[in-house]
C-alpha cells in the first residue's frame, strides 16, 4: 500500500524528488553565474574605454601661462575669478 503511492519507487521517492530539486537549483545557479560573468566582462570593457579624467581649470590656466599663451595680468585675473 505504501509503495503504490510512490509509483513503484518505494522509499526512494523522496530522494528522487530531492535530487530533481537540487538539479534545477544547479541549473538556475549556472544561469545566474553566466549572467554575472558577462555583466562583469561588459563593465570591465566599459572601464577600459572611459575617457581620461578632465584637468582642473587652474591646472589648465597654469599650463597656458607657462607656455606663454596668456600674460601675467590675464593669468592673475582669471585665477582670481576661478578661486573667488
Amino acid at each position: 500500500m505504501w509503495g503504490e503511492g510512490m509509483h513503484g519507487w518505494g522509499g526512494w521517492g523522496a530522494a528522487m524528488g530531492l535530487m530533481m530539486f537540487l538539479s534545477w537549483l544547479l541549473v538556475v545557479a549556472g544561469v545566474v553565474f553566466v549572467a554575472w560573468f558577462f555583466a562583469r566582462l561588459a563593465r570591465a570593457s566599459r572601464q577600459e574605454q572611459a575617457p581620461p579624467p578632465r584637468e582642473d581649470a587652474l591646472e589648465v590656466l597654469r599650463k597656458r601661462y607657462a607656455r606663454g599663451e596668456i600674460s601675467r595680468e590675464q593669468y592673475q585675473e582669471i585665477r582670481r575669478d576661478l578661486e573667488g
